[in-house]
């Protein structure tokens, strides 16, 4: 049977000295459910893996019924296929990271049962420092680095479907991507 390459977005892990789990750690655990190819990129909680379940919402709920039980962590997991995620990075807004000099930029990856124009009628935006869309299970969302101080995104705290979302920021998203893509041209060099 194919195996499909998925990315788990975890929330919440290694922020503030809060849930702390070392990327060791998450990655035996993934490999313990009997995922492959598994791999870790950064320590905020992003884990490349293959699997051969093509239903995300059952391996959603696999990881967080694991992660669970070993670090006893209440997780939230946003699951990204590689051609999601590809889509997502192909269909951000025109010009969208592209000013680094002047633009902080951020993907507010959402819970499948998320609609991100519902999420969007209770994000808050700061005129001349702001800017948010909608895409497809997600939000983009660029602020002015010289005013980043009066940007609104720290109000999505406040906002119901806070605990149902995971932002990383666009060179964290784009360089996830290359990795799954590489990760795809290794495995047909092998097969070869």
């Amino acid at each position: 049977m194919k195996s499909n390459q998925y990315l788990a977005l975890l929330r919440g892990i290694n922020v503030g000295g809060n849930n702390i789990i070392k990327m060791a750690d998450l990655k035996s655990i993934f490999e313990s459910l009997a995922f492959t190819d598994v791999s870790t990129y950064i320590q905020s909680g992003n884990v490349l893996f293959k699997s051969v379940e093509k239903d995300q919402t059952e391996l959603t709920n696999i990881i967080i019924k694991a992660l669970s039980e070993k670090f006893n962590y209440k997780s939230t997991i946003v699951i990204i296929s590689q051609k999601q995620l590809k889509n997502i990075v192909e269909k951000a807004p025109y010009g969208f990271g592209k000013d680094t000099d002047n633009f902080k930029y951020d993907v507010i990856f959402l819970k499948e049962s998320i609609v991100p124009t519902e999420v969007m009628k209770n994000i808050y935006l700061k005129d001349g420092v702001d800017s948010a869309f909608a895409g497809k299970q997600v939000l983009y969302f660029s602020r002015l680095i010289s005013k980043a101080s009066q940007s609104h995104l720290t109000k999505i705290i406040t906002i119901p479907e806070y605990k149902n979302m995971t932002i990383r920021n666009w060179n964290t998203t784009t360089k996830l991507l290359a990795l799954m893509l590489m990760h795809t041209i290794n495995q047909s060099e092998k097969n070869a």
